[in-house]
Protein backbone atom coordinates (compact mmCIF):
# COMPACT_ATOMS: atom_id res chain seq x y z
CA UNK A 1 0.00 0.00 0.00
CA UNK A 2 2.93 2.48 0.91
CA UNK A 3 4.63 1.81 -2.23
CA UNK A 4 1.11 1.99 -4.14
CA UNK A 5 0.56 5.21 -2.84
CA UNK A 6 4.15 6.48 -3.37
CA UNK A 7 3.50 5.78 -7.16
CA UNK A 8 0.44 7.30 -7.40
CA UNK A 9 1.93 10.33 -5.83
CA UNK A 10 4.46 10.15 -8.88
CA UNK A 11 1.79 9.39 -11.32
CA UNK A 12 0.13 12.82 -10.19
CA UNK A 13 3.35 14.89 -9.75
CA UNK A 14 4.43 13.84 -13.43
CA UNK A 15 0.70 14.36 -14.80
CA UNK A 16 0.81 18.10 -13.09
CA UNK A 17 4.48 18.70 -15.07
CA UNK A 18 3.16 17.44 -18.28
CA UNK A 19 -0.04 20.05 -17.77
CA UNK A 20 2.05 22.92 -17.31
CA UNK A 21 4.39 21.84 -19.96
CA UNK A 22 0.67 21.91 -22.41
CA UNK A 23 -0.11 24.68 -21.60
CA UNK A 24 3.15 26.44 -21.85
CA UNK A 25 3.12 25.31 -25.31
CA UNK A 26 -0.43 26.79 -26.07
CA UNK A 27 1.73 30.40 -25.03
CA UNK A 28 0.26 30.54 -21.11
CA UNK A 29 2.42 30.89 -17.77
CA UNK A 30 2.21 27.74 -15.99
CA UNK A 31 3.64 26.80 -12.38
CA UNK A 32 3.44 24.23 -9.38
CA UNK A 33 1.70 26.41 -6.80
CA UNK A 34 0.58 25.75 -2.79
CA UNK A 35 1.10 23.34 -0.47
CA UNK A 36 3.15 20.40 -3.24
CA UNK A 37 5.92 23.51 -3.90
CA UNK A 38 6.00 23.86 0.32
CA UNK A 39 6.32 19.74 0.49
CA UNK A 40 8.74 19.74 -2.82
CA UNK A 41 11.34 22.54 -1.02
CA UNK A 42 11.30 20.83 2.41
CA UNK A 43 12.08 17.76 0.59
CA UNK A 44 8.68 15.74 1.57
CA UNK A 45 6.36 13.94 -0.39
CA UNK A 46 3.93 15.87 -1.26
CA UNK A 47 0.09 14.75 -1.17
CA UNK A 48 -1.52 16.33 -3.95
CA UNK A 49 -0.18 18.65 -7.07
CA UNK A 50 -1.94 22.30 -8.15
CA UNK A 51 -1.35 23.99 -11.16
CA UNK A 52 -1.90 27.87 -11.13
CA UNK A 53 -1.59 29.20 -15.05
CA UNK A 54 -2.72 32.53 -16.94
CA UNK A 55 -5.30 30.95 -18.65
CA UNK A 56 -9.20 31.15 -18.61
CA UNK A 57 -10.91 27.70 -17.23
CA UNK A 58 -12.63 27.66 -20.80
CA UNK A 59 -9.24 27.66 -21.93
CA UNK A 60 -7.93 25.16 -19.97
CA UNK A 61 -11.33 22.55 -20.64
CA UNK A 62 -10.06 22.97 -24.30
CA UNK A 63 -6.86 22.08 -24.02
CA UNK A 64 -7.86 19.18 -21.61
CA UNK A 65 -11.35 17.94 -23.14
CA UNK A 66 -11.34 15.33 -20.18
CA UNK A 67 -11.38 18.47 -17.67
CA UNK A 68 -14.64 18.96 -15.75
CA UNK A 69 -15.06 22.13 -13.96
CA UNK A 70 -15.58 22.29 -10.17
CA UNK A 71 -14.97 25.48 -9.36
CA UNK A 72 -15.18 27.68 -12.73
CA UNK A 73 -16.70 30.78 -11.26
CA UNK A 74 -13.28 30.80 -8.99
CA UNK A 75 -11.20 29.78 -11.73
CA UNK A 76 -10.53 26.23 -10.42
CA UNK A 77 -10.55 23.01 -12.94
CA UNK A 78 -10.03 19.09 -12.43
CA UNK A 79 -8.00 17.67 -15.05
CA UNK A 80 -7.78 13.79 -14.55
CA UNK A 81 -4.46 11.89 -13.97
CA UNK A 82 -4.67 9.29 -16.82
CA UNK A 83 -4.21 5.23 -16.71
CA UNK A 84 -4.30 3.63 -13.20
CA UNK A 85 -6.64 3.55 -9.89
CA UNK A 86 -4.67 6.47 -8.26
CA UNK A 87 -8.16 7.10 -5.54
CA UNK A 88 -7.03 4.57 -3.68
CA UNK A 89 -3.79 5.05 -2.87
CA UNK A 90 -3.67 9.23 -1.96
CA UNK A 91 -4.28 10.78 1.38
CA UNK A 92 -7.36 11.65 2.87
CA UNK A 93 -6.62 15.62 2.51
CA UNK A 94 -6.19 15.02 -1.17
CA UNK A 95 -9.07 12.45 -1.73
CA UNK A 96 -11.32 15.05 -2.74
CA UNK A 97 -9.61 15.46 -5.62
CA UNK A 98 -8.49 11.85 -6.03
CA UNK A 99 -7.00 10.74 -9.44
CA UNK A 100 -6.66 14.85 -10.90
CA UNK A 101 -4.55 17.91 -10.67
CA UNK A 102 -6.50 20.93 -9.82
CA UNK A 103 -5.37 23.85 -12.74
CA UNK A 104 -6.52 27.19 -11.06
CA UNK A 105 -6.72 30.41 -13.09
CA UNK A 106 -4.27 33.21 -11.35
CA UNK A 107 -6.79 35.39 -9.89
CA UNK A 108 -7.46 38.47 -6.96
CA UNK A 109 -10.14 38.01 -4.78
CA UNK A 110 -12.68 40.85 -3.43
CA UNK A 111 -15.14 40.59 -1.16
CA UNK A 112 -16.02 37.50 1.44
CA UNK A 113 -19.12 38.55 2.74
CA UNK A 114 -20.07 34.46 3.87
CA UNK A 115 -16.59 34.40 5.21
CA UNK A 116 -15.34 31.57 2.73
CA UNK A 117 -16.23 32.23 -0.74
CA UNK A 118 -14.96 35.57 -2.55
CA UNK A 119 -18.22 37.78 -3.53
CA UNK A 120 -16.01 38.50 -6.62
CA UNK A 121 -13.32 36.77 -8.64
CA UNK A 122 -11.26 38.71 -11.48
CA UNK A 123 -8.77 36.43 -13.25
CA UNK A 124 -5.55 38.22 -14.11
CA UNK A 125 -2.06 37.10 -15.84
CA UNK A 126 -0.14 38.39 -12.95
CA UNK A 127 1.16 35.43 -10.67
CA UNK A 128 1.75 38.17 -7.88
CA UNK A 129 -2.01 38.87 -7.82
CA UNK A 130 -2.26 35.56 -7.11
CA UNK A 131 -0.37 34.89 -4.70
CA UNK A 132 -1.20 37.79 -1.83
CA UNK A 133 -4.80 36.08 -1.79
CA UNK A 134 -3.52 32.87 -0.49
CA UNK A 135 -3.32 31.63 3.30
CA UNK A 136 0.24 31.61 4.50
CA UNK A 137 3.39 32.27 3.16
CA UNK A 138 4.85 28.94 3.33
CA UNK A 139 1.76 28.11 1.05
CA UNK A 140 2.20 31.11 -0.79
CA UNK A 141 4.89 29.68 -3.71
CA UNK A 142 5.19 28.64 -7.08
CA UNK A 143 7.58 26.52 -8.91
CA UNK A 144 8.91 26.09 -12.11
CA UNK A 145 9.14 22.29 -12.62
CA UNK A 146 11.62 22.39 -15.67
CA UNK A 147 14.03 25.30 -14.23
CA UNK A 148 13.49 24.74 -10.88
CA UNK A 149 12.69 28.86 -10.29
CA UNK A 150 10.94 29.55 -6.87
CA UNK A 151 8.37 32.33 -7.50
CA UNK A 152 8.70 33.53 -4.16
CA UNK A 153 6.86 37.44 -3.94
CA UNK A 154 6.04 36.68 -0.12
CA UNK A 155 8.73 35.53 1.87
CA UNK A 156 7.80 31.77 2.08
CA UNK A 157 11.26 30.31 1.90
CA UNK A 158 12.53 32.31 4.47
CA UNK A 159 9.65 31.50 6.99
CA UNK A 160 10.23 27.75 5.77
CA UNK A 161 14.03 27.76 7.00
CA UNK A 162 12.78 29.78 10.17
CA UNK A 163 9.98 27.35 10.91
CA UNK A 164 7.17 29.98 10.90
CA UNK A 165 3.46 29.98 10.14
CA UNK A 166 2.63 33.54 8.91
CA UNK A 167 -0.48 34.61 7.06
CA UNK A 168 0.17 36.35 4.02
CA UNK A 169 -0.25 40.14 4.28
CA UNK A 170 -2.58 41.15 6.94
CA UNK A 171 -3.66 38.38 8.88
CA UNK A 172 -6.77 39.81 9.85
CA UNK A 173 -8.14 39.90 6.43
CA UNK A 174 -7.15 36.83 5.39
CA UNK A 175 -9.01 34.94 8.33
CA UNK A 176 -11.91 37.27 7.66
CA UNK A 177 -12.05 35.80 4.04
CA UNK A 178 -11.87 32.06 5.42
CA UNK A 179 -12.33 31.63 8.90
CA UNK A 180 -11.06 27.76 9.31
CA UNK A 181 -7.73 29.57 7.98
CA UNK A 182 -7.19 30.00 11.59
CA UNK A 183 -7.51 26.27 12.02
CA UNK A 184 -5.21 25.55 9.30
CA UNK A 185 -2.82 27.87 11.44
CA UNK A 186 -2.73 25.54 13.83
CA UNK A 187 -2.54 22.21 11.82
CA UNK A 188 0.61 23.23 9.95
CA UNK A 189 2.12 24.55 13.10
CA UNK A 190 1.47 21.24 14.48
CA UNK A 191 2.52 19.42 10.94
CA UNK A 192 5.81 20.59 10.41
CA UNK A 193 6.74 21.54 14.29
CA UNK A 194 6.62 25.25 13.40
CA UNK A 195 5.59 28.69 15.54
CA UNK A 196 2.43 30.30 14.32
CA UNK A 197 4.54 34.08 14.07
CA UNK A 198 3.35 36.86 16.35
CA UNK A 199 1.07 39.42 14.56
CA UNK A 200 -0.69 35.37 13.03
CA UNK A 201 -1.66 34.29 16.44
CA UNK A 202 -2.58 37.40 18.27
CA UNK A 203 -5.51 37.82 15.05
CA UNK A 204 -6.29 34.28 16.01
CA UNK A 205 -6.78 34.69 19.45
CA UNK A 206 -8.62 37.76 18.72
CA UNK A 207 -11.11 36.13 16.34
CA UNK A 208 -11.33 32.21 17.42
CA UNK A 209 -14.89 32.71 18.48
CA UNK A 210 -15.75 33.16 14.57
CA UNK A 211 -14.93 29.81 14.02
CA UNK A 212 -18.13 28.91 14.87
CA UNK A 213 -20.11 30.62 11.63
CA UNK A 214 -17.48 27.33 9.50
CA UNK A 215 -19.37 24.82 8.69
CA UNK A 216 -19.32 21.81 10.83
CA UNK A 217 -18.06 19.19 8.14
CA UNK A 218 -15.20 21.57 7.50
CA UNK A 219 -14.64 21.63 10.87
CA UNK A 220 -14.44 18.45 11.82
CA UNK A 221 -12.12 17.56 8.32
CA UNK A 222 -9.52 19.51 9.61
CA UNK A 223 -9.79 18.11 13.37
CA UNK A 224 -9.68 15.00 11.84
CA UNK A 225 -6.42 15.41 9.75
CA UNK A 226 -4.88 17.07 13.13
CA UNK A 227 -5.21 13.76 14.93
CA UNK A 228 -4.15 11.45 12.36
CA UNK A 229 -1.33 13.57 11.24
CA UNK A 230 1.22 12.41 13.44
CA UNK A 231 0.89 15.88 15.56
CA UNK A 232 -1.94 15.54 17.65
CA UNK A 233 -1.20 16.60 20.93
CA UNK A 234 0.74 20.02 19.61
CA UNK A 235 -2.22 20.42 17.52
CA UNK A 236 -4.64 20.59 20.63
CA UNK A 237 -2.06 22.09 22.42
CA UNK A 238 -2.07 25.22 19.99
CA UNK A 239 -5.58 24.82 19.97
CA UNK A 240 -6.30 25.48 23.26
CA UNK A 241 -3.41 28.62 23.49
CA UNK A 242 -5.06 30.12 20.42
CA UNK A 243 -8.28 29.86 22.19
CA UNK A 244 -9.86 28.06 19.37
CA UNK A 245 -10.79 25.14 21.16
CA UNK A 246 -13.15 25.82 23.44
CA UNK A 247 -15.19 26.56 20.49
CA UNK A 248 -14.95 23.81 18.41
CA UNK A 249 -14.46 21.28 21.24
CA UNK A 250 -15.49 22.44 24.58
CA UNK A 251 -16.12 19.07 25.78
CA UNK A 252 -12.61 18.79 25.41
CA UNK A 253 -11.58 22.12 26.91
CA UNK A 254 -13.74 20.92 30.01
CA UNK A 255 -11.03 18.51 30.41
CA UNK A 256 -8.48 20.87 32.35
CA UNK A 257 -7.95 20.59 35.45
CA UNK A 258 -10.17 17.94 36.34
CA UNK A 259 -7.70 15.55 38.51
CA UNK A 260 -7.46 11.41 38.20
CA UNK A 261 -6.15 9.23 41.20
CA UNK A 262 -2.59 9.89 41.10
CA UNK A 263 -2.44 5.98 41.93
CA UNK A 264 -3.58 5.32 38.35
CA UNK A 265 -3.27 8.42 36.60
CA UNK A 266 0.24 9.58 37.85
CA UNK A 267 0.81 11.73 34.63
CA UNK A 268 -1.77 14.66 35.59
CA UNK A 269 -5.27 15.48 34.58
CA UNK A 270 -7.65 14.47 32.12
CA UNK A 271 -6.72 16.85 29.52
CA UNK A 272 -3.17 15.80 30.11
CA UNK A 273 -3.91 11.87 30.01
CA UNK A 274 -5.96 12.21 26.61
CA UNK A 275 -2.97 14.44 25.00
CA UNK A 276 -0.64 12.35 26.04
CA UNK A 277 -2.34 9.33 24.83
CA UNK A 278 -2.65 10.98 21.44
CA UNK A 279 0.92 10.62 21.20
CA UNK A 280 0.57 6.56 21.71
CA UNK A 281 -1.64 6.11 18.08
CA UNK A 282 -0.40 4.18 15.31
CA UNK A 283 0.96 6.04 12.10
CA UNK A 284 -1.70 5.46 10.04
CA UNK A 285 -4.34 6.08 12.54
CA UNK A 286 -7.45 5.40 11.64
CA UNK A 287 -9.52 8.17 12.39
CA UNK A 288 -12.57 6.35 14.24
CA UNK A 289 -9.95 5.65 16.73
CA UNK A 290 -8.18 8.85 16.24
CA UNK A 291 -11.66 10.44 17.33
CA UNK A 292 -12.51 6.92 19.56
CA UNK A 293 -8.86 8.05 21.65
CA UNK A 294 -9.56 11.74 22.10
CA UNK A 295 -13.18 11.64 23.44
CA UNK A 296 -12.73 7.86 25.77
CA UNK A 297 -12.81 9.72 28.81
CA UNK A 298 -14.76 12.86 27.73
CA UNK A 299 -17.66 11.34 30.58
CA UNK A 300 -15.20 12.20 33.26
CA UNK A 301 -15.48 16.07 34.14
CA UNK A 302 -19.52 15.45 34.78
CA UNK A 303 -18.88 12.11 36.83
CA UNK A 304 -15.97 13.49 38.76
CA UNK A 305 -16.21 12.72 42.68
CA UNK A 306 -14.14 12.98 45.32
CA UNK A 307 -14.31 9.98 47.50
CA UNK A 308 -13.71 9.34 50.77
CA UNK A 309 -10.94 6.42 49.55
CA UNK A 310 -9.93 8.18 46.13
CA UNK A 311 -11.50 10.21 43.13
CA UNK A 312 -13.40 8.38 41.68
CA UNK A 313 -15.55 8.92 38.15
CA UNK A 314 -18.46 6.72 38.56
CA UNK A 315 -20.71 5.87 35.12
CA UNK A 316 -18.01 7.80 33.27
CA UNK A 317 -17.74 5.14 30.59
CA UNK A 318 -22.12 5.49 29.84
CA UNK A 319 -22.04 9.49 30.38
CA UNK A 320 -18.96 9.84 27.85
CA UNK A 321 -20.67 7.33 25.55
CA UNK A 322 -23.63 10.27 25.36
CA UNK A 323 -21.43 12.77 25.00
CA UNK A 324 -19.60 11.54 22.05
CA UNK A 325 -22.96 10.53 20.45
CA UNK A 326 -23.64 14.40 20.40
CA UNK A 327 -20.40 15.49 19.37
CA UNK A 328 -20.51 13.14 16.33
CA UNK A 329 -23.83 14.50 15.31
CA UNK A 330 -22.97 17.66 15.56
CA UNK A 331 -19.74 17.36 13.86
CA UNK A 332 -21.89 14.94 11.30
CA UNK A 333 -19.98 11.85 11.21
CA UNK A 334 -21.26 8.92 8.97
CA UNK A 335 -23.36 6.58 10.88
CA UNK A 336 -20.67 3.78 10.67
CA UNK A 337 -17.92 6.25 12.24
CA UNK A 338 -20.55 7.21 14.75
CA UNK A 339 -20.65 3.65 16.01
CA UNK A 340 -17.28 2.16 16.24
CA UNK A 341 -16.09 6.01 17.85
CA UNK A 342 -19.02 5.09 20.48
CA UNK A 343 -17.81 1.24 20.74
CA UNK A 344 -13.99 2.35 21.30
CA UNK A 345 -15.31 4.83 23.80
CA UNK A 346 -17.98 2.01 25.32
CA UNK A 347 -15.59 -0.79 25.53
CA UNK A 348 -12.08 0.68 26.57
CA UNK A 349 -12.48 -0.31 30.39
CA UNK A 350 -13.45 -3.78 29.64
CA UNK A 351 -10.04 -4.82 28.92
CA UNK A 352 -8.91 -4.09 32.89
CA UNK A 353 -11.51 -7.18 33.64
CA UNK A 354 -9.76 -9.02 30.28
CA UNK A 355 -6.94 -11.62 32.47
CA UNK A 356 -9.80 -12.77 34.54
CA UNK A 357 -12.54 -13.04 31.56
CA UNK A 358 -13.79 -16.50 30.68
CA UNK A 359 -12.77 -18.32 27.64
CA UNK A 360 -16.72 -17.40 26.27
CA UNK A 361 -16.30 -14.21 27.66
CA UNK A 362 -13.22 -13.16 25.94
CA UNK A 363 -13.39 -14.23 23.42
CA UNK A 364 -16.70 -12.62 22.54
CA UNK A 365 -14.59 -9.28 23.89
CA UNK A 366 -12.53 -10.19 20.86
CA UNK A 367 -14.62 -10.57 17.88
CA UNK A 368 -15.61 -7.05 18.58
CA UNK A 369 -16.07 -5.61 14.97
CA UNK A 370 -12.79 -3.30 14.53
CA UNK A 371 -11.16 -5.20 17.64
CA UNK A 372 -7.44 -4.12 16.72
CA UNK A 373 -8.73 -0.60 17.20
CA UNK A 374 -9.89 -1.47 20.63
CA UNK A 375 -6.25 -2.81 21.19
CA UNK A 376 -4.38 0.13 19.97
CA UNK A 377 -6.64 2.33 21.95
CA UNK A 378 -5.86 0.48 25.29
CA UNK A 379 -2.20 0.36 24.20
CA UNK A 380 -2.06 3.81 24.30
CA UNK A 381 -3.80 4.19 27.16
CA UNK A 382 -1.86 2.27 29.36
CA UNK A 383 1.52 3.69 28.13
CA UNK A 384 -0.17 7.09 28.97
CA UNK A 385 -0.66 6.33 32.31
CA UNK A 386 0.25 3.71 34.54
CA UNK A 387 2.76 3.03 31.86
CA UNK A 388 2.17 -0.96 31.76
CA UNK A 389 1.50 -3.43 28.66
CA UNK A 390 0.81 -6.40 30.62
CA UNK A 391 -2.83 -6.71 29.75
CA UNK A 392 -2.49 -5.46 26.02
CA UNK A 393 0.12 -8.11 25.64
CA UNK A 394 -2.08 -10.41 27.54
CA UNK A 395 -5.02 -9.88 24.52
CA UNK A 396 -2.43 -9.97 22.10
CA UNK A 397 -0.87 -13.17 23.29
CA UNK A 398 -4.71 -14.31 22.80
CA UNK A 399 -5.14 -13.09 19.75
CA UNK A 400 -1.94 -15.07 18.05
CA UNK A 401 -2.99 -18.51 20.40
CA UNK A 402 -6.44 -18.88 19.15
CA UNK A 403 -7.34 -19.31 15.58
CA UNK A 404 -10.44 -17.35 14.43
CA UNK A 405 -12.21 -19.78 13.75
CA UNK A 406 -12.72 -20.71 17.32
CA UNK A 407 -12.99 -16.91 18.47
CA UNK A 408 -16.23 -16.75 15.97
CA UNK A 409 -17.02 -20.68 15.13
CA UNK A 410 -20.01 -21.48 13.25
CA UNK A 411 -23.23 -22.02 15.40
CA UNK A 412 -23.86 -25.77 16.52
CA UNK A 413 -27.46 -24.99 16.20
CA UNK A 414 -29.88 -22.72 15.31
CA UNK A 415 -33.45 -22.20 16.21
CA UNK A 416 -34.46 -24.30 13.94
CA UNK A 417 -32.57 -27.25 15.73
CA UNK A 418 -34.74 -25.97 18.49
CA UNK A 419 -38.15 -26.54 17.35
CA UNK A 420 -37.30 -29.57 15.28
CA UNK A 421 -35.96 -31.25 18.55
CA UNK A 422 -39.80 -30.21 20.53
CA UNK A 423 -38.85 -26.87 21.31
CA UNK A 424 -41.65 -23.78 21.74
CA UNK A 425 -40.31 -20.69 19.71
CA UNK A 426 -40.18 -18.07 22.46
CA UNK A 427 -37.34 -15.85 24.67
CA UNK A 428 -36.21 -19.10 25.98
CA UNK A 429 -34.63 -19.56 22.77
CA UNK A 430 -31.93 -17.00 23.55
CA UNK A 431 -30.80 -18.10 27.12
CA UNK A 432 -30.44 -21.85 25.58
CA UNK A 433 -28.66 -20.54 22.46
CA UNK A 434 -26.06 -18.48 24.35
CA UNK A 435 -25.23 -21.41 26.79
CA UNK A 436 -24.67 -23.52 23.72
CA UNK A 437 -22.38 -21.11 22.18
CA UNK A 438 -20.90 -20.84 25.65
CA UNK A 439 -19.82 -24.28 25.57
CA UNK A 440 -18.52 -24.34 22.63
CA UNK A 441 -16.17 -21.25 23.22
CA UNK A 442 -14.80 -23.08 25.98
CA UNK A 443 -14.39 -26.20 23.61
CA UNK A 444 -16.83 -28.83 25.72
CA UNK A 445 -19.46 -28.68 23.02
CA UNK A 446 -17.85 -29.68 19.79
CA UNK A 447 -20.89 -31.26 17.36
CA UNK A 448 -23.95 -30.65 16.59
CA UNK A 449 -25.42 -33.63 18.30
CA UNK A 450 -22.95 -33.26 21.49
CA UNK A 451 -24.94 -29.72 21.30
CA UNK A 452 -28.42 -31.35 21.04
CA UNK A 453 -27.93 -33.45 24.05
CA UNK A 454 -26.52 -30.87 26.22
CA UNK A 455 -29.95 -28.64 25.68
CA UNK A 456 -31.54 -32.15 26.25
CA UNK A 457 -30.46 -32.67 29.48
CA UNK A 458 -30.03 -28.89 30.46
CA UNK A 459 -33.05 -27.44 29.11
CA UNK A 460 -35.56 -30.17 29.11
CA UNK A 461 -38.80 -29.32 26.83
CA UNK A 462 -41.70 -28.17 28.37
CA UNK A 463 -44.50 -29.75 26.58
CA UNK A 464 -48.76 -29.50 26.61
Amino acid sequence: MENGGRGARTMLKESAISIIQTLRQRGFQAYLAGGCVRDLLLKREAADYDVATSAKPEQVMEIFPEAFAVGAQFGVVLVPVPAGDVASNVSTEASSKSGTVEVATFRSDHGYSDGRHPDQVRFTEDPRQDVVRRDFTINGMMLDPVSGEVLDFVGGRGDLAEGTIRAIGDAEQRFAEDKLRMMRAVRFAARFDYQIEAGTLAAIQRHAHEIQVVSRERVRDELTRMLTEGRARRAFLLLDACGLLKHVLPEISAMKGVEQPPEFHPEGDVFVHTLLLLDNLPDPCPLTLAWGALLHDVGKPATFRRAPDRIRFDEHVDVGVKIAAEICARLRFSNDDTAQILALIDNHMRFSHATRMSQPTLKKFMRLPGFDQHLALHRADSLASHGSLATYNFVRQKLEEIPPQNIRPKPLITGDDLIAAGYAPGPRFREILEAVEDGQLEGRLSSHESALEFVRSTFPATRS
